[in-house]
Order: structure tokens, then sequence, then C-alpha cells
């Protein structure tokens, strides 16, 4: 059957569907929550503040629309996969660090460096407790990562606020992009369309006191949601400042690939080098979603996402240089693919996928229990890992927040891929 390549963009109705109600979802949302979130096209980065500088950065990157986490670690030596997906399954002698089962795919070569350094660690057969196919019902599980409350404040929102000390900023959207809902919630969030426009309106950005002397003084005294509101926009742009003040060129030697998620991962460096207490930033990408032609090793839609996410990655961690001992990323995909390929030579919606976690405290190699494929017209890869056991461990070691107030009622799985500060 002949098949027409479709752009790496291309994607199903359903995912196409949660783009837009999930925008206006997280508009109405974040009336409660603490991040700016900031839009570069198809990638939004969001930024939760501390009160102080951070000791430890958690950045979490959002491999939107279900990667392929059996293409991106694929199990070379579990002979289903091989038979499951005869045209686009990558061959064994293409694969890089292979160990017994796992190897990766050759478009992550740039993370090869943090790979032989020891600080990339894949747990595979990751994902919820329970299948759930439908983008925007999945997205919206594991972000709020409390199976059964009613409560709408997802995980990343009860990690920045779990030691009472937030920050003052209110929810401001100053640009477009669908919010992660794992930061709404009680702790305020800022949205902005990039970093040099977190300044007061009518101002050129180069000197804000005049404006901001004028406002305090047209406001003061007053009362409400208004001028809180009001008041939070003033201090989260002198919060912000240094950011603003600070170089846009990338350090270290590091080189950006020019994509949506590099410019979005460039602006988080930025963020951190300036030191104004962002311990948590979330970057989205997409779209993964990928019904037609995933490719070979060096063509498709699922190789181009996987060269800009390890190339911008890669550059990431090159331009924090010294700070990178204190940022760790784990990456997070609503749920799978299909273990045997379509008539399109793409994958339908399937269940278990693959994590990663790199830079701070990570020890690396491959992770988790291996439950096996079958063949079948509707296989999954199964999951063995629950999700949060694997962002757990990461937020237990590195941010010292308990299971309890992050993860409310989860009796974690001990996976071994994180060191203690």
């Amino acid at each position: 059957m002949t098949t027409t390549p479709s752009t790496p963009g291309s994607c199903c109705e359903d995912y196409r569907g949660t783009s837009r109600r999930g925008f206006l979802r997280g508009s109405l949302a974040l009336g409660g929550a603490t991040a700016a979130t900031v839009a570069y096209g198809t990638t939004v980065a969001q930024t939760a503040y501390a009160a102080e500088p951070a000791q430890q950065v958690l950045v979490v990157l959002s491999m939107r629309g279900a990667a392929d986490g059996l293409s991106l670690v694929v199990p070379h030596a579990d002979p289903v996969y091989y038979s499951a997906r005869p045209s686009i399954a990558v061959p064994s002698d293409r694969l890089l660090v292979k160990n017994g089962m796992f190897g990766l795919h050759p478009a992550l070569a740039p993370l090869l460096p943090l790979w032989n350094a020891g600080q990339v660690a894949a747990v595979h057969a990751a994902g919820l407790p329970v299948a759930n196919r439908s983008h925007f019902s999945a997205m919206e599980e594991l972000e709020d990562a409390d199976p059964g409350s009613p409560a709408r404040v997802g995980w990343l929102n009860r990690l920045v606020g779990r030691d009472g000390t937030g920050s003052p900023i209110e929810a401001i959207q100053m640009g477009g992009g669908v919010p992660n809902a794992a930061v709404v919630g009680p702790e305020p969030v800022l949205v902005t369309s990039g970093v040099d426009d977190v300044r007061l309106a009518a101002s050129d950005g180069s000197n804000d006191a005049p404006r901001r002397a004028a406002l305090s003084a047209a406001w003061s005294g007053a009362t409400g949601d208004l001028a809180a509101g009001l008041h939070s926009a003033l201090d989260v742009v002198t919060d912000f400042a240094p950011v603003r003040a600070s170089a846009d060129t990338p350090q270290n030697g590091a080189s950006y690939p020019s994509t949506d998620l590099a410019k979005a991962l460039r602006a988080s460096a930025r963020t951190i080098r300036a030191d104004v207490g962002a311990e948590i930033i979330t970057v989205d990408h997409g779209s993964w979603d990928h019904h037609t032609w995933i490719g070979q090793p060096d063509n498709g839609n699922l190789k181009a996402m996987a060269a800009d996410f390890a190339g911008s990655v890669a550059a990431f961690f090159t331009d924090l240089g010294p700070l990178a001992a204190k940022v760790t990323l784990v990456t997070i995909s609503e749920f799978g693919r299909r273990v045997v390929e379509n008539a399109n030579q793409g994958l339908d919606h399937g269940y278990g996928n693959v994590m990663f976690t790199m830079g701070a405290g990570v020890k690396g190699g491959y992770y988790g229990t291996w439950p096996g494929l079958t063949k079948t017209t509707d296989a999954d890869l199964l999951v063995t890992t629950d999700y949060r056991s694997v962002l757990n461990e990461v937020v237990t070691t590195r941010m010292g927040a308990s299971t309890a107030q992050v993860f409310p009622g989860l009796s974690p799985q001990t996976l071994g891929f994180m060191t203690s500060l």
C-alpha cells in the first residue's frame, strides 16, 4: 500500500480538539494557579516561582500527543517488536547504547554525552494505572495526579505550594498556548508571550519605575480581586526584571536548533541563569500524535520530533554549564502507542510508554520491569510502573517534597534511578 507522508505536525481529531478545549479550560482554571506561561508556536513553557532563589530546579517536558516510547527506547530483544512493525521498526544495528533488551533511536544521538556521563535514565512500561486513550482525559488525569479527588489542583501546583511560602504572582495570561493542568491550583500563574514581554503595559520595558509608581499611587488602599491582581502584576514584573535584563545569548558554546522547543528551553536556561527563584519549569512539546508515517531511522515524523527533542535538550544542558548541577529534567506523555503498526505506517493510541530523566541526581541506564509485547490487533505495551512513582522519586530526592504532599494516596515503587541530595 502506498501512503503519503504527513507533516510532523499532523495529529488526530481528538488531539486537535484537546488543544482548543484545553486552552479554554485552562484560561478559566488559572484564576488561582503559579507559573509564567510562554508560548513559542507549538511549544509552551511555564515557570513556577519560589519565594527565594531556587536550590534545585525541576524541568518537566511534556511530549504532547502521546510519543511512541517503543521507537524512542527500542526493545530490540523482544521478537514481537520486529514482527509487529515490518515497515517502521528501528533496525537493531542502528540503535545506540544497547544493552540486552533496549537501545535508543539513532536520532537521540545528541544526548549521548549526557548518557555516557551517567545522567540519562529511561524508565520503560510507565504510565497511568488504568488505560485512557483520550488525549484530553488522559492529560487531565496525568496532570492532576490525584485519582478520585474532585479538587482541580495539579501535581506541580501541590509541589510548589508544599512549604506555604508561595509567590504573590496571581493568574496573568498574556499569550496563547495550552496551559498545563499540572500547575493549576491555589498558587498564582502568569501567562506571557515571552521573557521580554513581562513588563508593564504602556512601558517600553527599559524603565518601568514611573509607570509602576503611578499605578501604585492610583490603586493604593483599593481592595477586591481587581486590586489584588494589579498588585500581583506589579510584583511579578519586579521579580522577573533580572531575567529581562539578562542576555539572550546561549552560554558555554550551546547551539540550539531553530525550533519552538529550542526557543522554550533557551528561555528556560536564561531564566535559571537569572536566579529569580524559578524552581519549576514546564515545557510542552508536540505534537507526537503520529497516526501516519512514523518512518524509518532516517526519515518520517518520529525522526524529526526525536531529533528536535534531543538537540534542544542537549543544548539546554550545555547552555546551563555549572548550573546544570541543580537542574533535573523529566519527560512525560499522556500515553504510548500501539505495538502493531497501522495501515498508514503509523501507530494508534496505546498505553505504556517510556519516561526519561536527565541531569542532576540521575543514575543513568534503563529501568523498569519489562512485561513483554504481544501481537494482537489491539496490542498495548502494558504498564508495570505507575508514572507517579517516577515523578515521586524525582521530587522526593531532589525537591525535598513528601509523597503525601504531591501525590496523595500513592504507595510509590522505588526504582533507584535518582540519588538524594
